[in-house]
């Protein structure tokens, strides 16, 4: 189970790449899909590597990335 996710806004995104060169564990890949906009937006190529950590939220110039950590229960 990934301990984060990512959801991505595919109308913000613009396909920069930015989030994609951030994130430390390679989670984020520009896909072929585009947005109504015509850009290719980010998706999460491996989101079993997810960790939550945000980084990729905190480059995204668009605002176009919310980052989600799992919980533990019981702690």
């Amino acid at each position: 189970m990934p301990k984060g996710m990512v959801v991505i806004d595919k109308d913000r995104c613009k396909g920069c790449g930015l989030c994609v060169e951030t994130c430390p564990f390679g989670v984020l890949v520009i896909s072929p899909e585009f947005n109504r906009y015509g850009y290719n937006v980010a998706t999460m190529g491996a989101p079993e590597k997810c960790t939550g950590c945000g980084m990729c939220a905190q480059m995204c110039p668009d605002a176009a990335l919310d980052v989600y950590r799992a919980v533990k229960e019981g702690v």
